[in-house]
């Protein structure tokens, strides 16, 4: 069965960085595209940023320019390096491997077979 954990939060003041990781374990083949999700305290959990094997990387608009997504798949390894991090980017974030995976605008689209990862907490203060 699949596995996912995620490493590398913490907390930073406003403007300052963090880099989250992924190790993955035991994907199936159809995990054709891995991402970041974040789910902030009392709401719900959205898709941030994802990549796939076929080269498509992409973001919602709010993470565009700050974030950056990167997979080492020899390794199964995913990275998040967030720059200019922001109050509102204060959320539990979690890995997740997935068939499809796409953003636009705001949103993020992906197929059933989603699996996550448990979540690292990511605190960012004013």
């Amino acid at each position: 069965q699949a596995q996912l954990v995620e490493f590398g939060g913490g907390s930073v003041q406003t403007g300052g960085s963090l880099k989250l990781s992924c190790l993955a374990t035991s994907l199936s083949s159809s995990a054709y595209c891995m991402s970041w999700f974040r789910q902030a305290p009392g709401g719900e959990r959205r898709g941030v940023a994802g990549i796939c094997d076929d080269g498509e990387v992409s973001y919602i608009d709010p993470v565009k320019g700050r974030f950056t997504i990167s997979r080492d798949s020899a390794k199964n390894i995913l990275n998040l390096e967030m720059n200019s991090l922001k109050p509102e980017d204060t959320a539990t974030y979690f890995c997740a491997a997935s068939m499809m995976f796409s953003c636009s605008g705001d949103d993020c689209y992906w197929d059933e077979g989603l699996v996550l990862g448990q979540g690292t907490q990511v605190t960012v203060s004013s």
